[in-house]
Parts: C-alpha cells; sequence; structure tokens
C-alpha cells in the first residue's frame, strides 16, 4: 500500500509540469487522494516498528513531517529565487521517484528465522 501511495503519483506528477492550468488542477486532485491514502499506512507501520510507543511515535511522525515541509518551503523557495520557479517546478515533479527507497524497509510480517 505504501509503495502504490507514493510511487502511484509519480507518472502524474511527472506530467504537471507539461500541463495547462486546468490539466495542474485536474492531475492535483488524484495526487492528493493517493498521497494523502498513504498517510495511515505509514503511521501504522512506524508504530509496529516500535510497539508499546504509539504516542510517541505519532508525535514525532507528524513532528517531522511537519518540520520537512517548512525546510522543503524554505530551500524550495530559494533555490526558485536563484534558478527560477519553473526550475522548481520541474525539480519537484521528481520528488515522488523517491518512494523508490519504500523497498529498503523492513518487512514487519516475515517470520523471524532461528
Amino acid at each position: 500500500m505504501i509503495g502504490f501511495s507514493i510511487l502511484g503519483v509519480a507518472p502524474l506528477a511527472l506530467a504537471l509540469p507539461h500541463a495547462n492550468l486546468f490539466w495542474t488542477a485536474a492531475l492535483s486532485l488524484p495526487i492528493g487522494f493517493i498521497l494523502a491514502s498513504a498517510f495511515p499506512a505509514i503511521l501504522i507501520y512506524a508504530q509496529e516498528l516500535l510497539p508499546g510507543k504509539v504516542g510517541m511515535v505519532s508525535g514525532m511522525f507528524f513532528g517531522f513531517a511537519f518540520g520537512i515541509g517548512g525546510i522543503g518551503a524554505a530551500v524550495l523557495g530559494e533555490l526558485a529565487d536563484l534558478r527560477g520557479i519553473e526550475f522548481v517546478y520541474q525539480l519537484c515533479a521528481f520528488l515522488p521517484l523517491l518512494g523508490i527507497a519504500a523497498v529498503a524497509l523492513p518487512d514487519l510480517h516475515r517470520k523471524a528465522r532461528v
């Protein structure tokens, strides 16, 4: 579920820099829905990594998400000032491809070998 939610938006996001205003709005809706569907699965996965620490994991998850969002906005704003908004828009279209890193996550349901 996590892989689909993150990588499922990649083709739509890659089309965004080449779309007009209507298609940008039309593509943004499914991108938002697909990305939002990943958050509960990611949160449950993180809570399974540290059982008994549900509150701490939830707080860290949302704190990290909002913190990285703020830092990312500042960095992208500075980059837009230096290189232009079109460059940043094209760069951000490739960000969903970072979801490939989800393959490296450990499988929690695999039985431990003894």
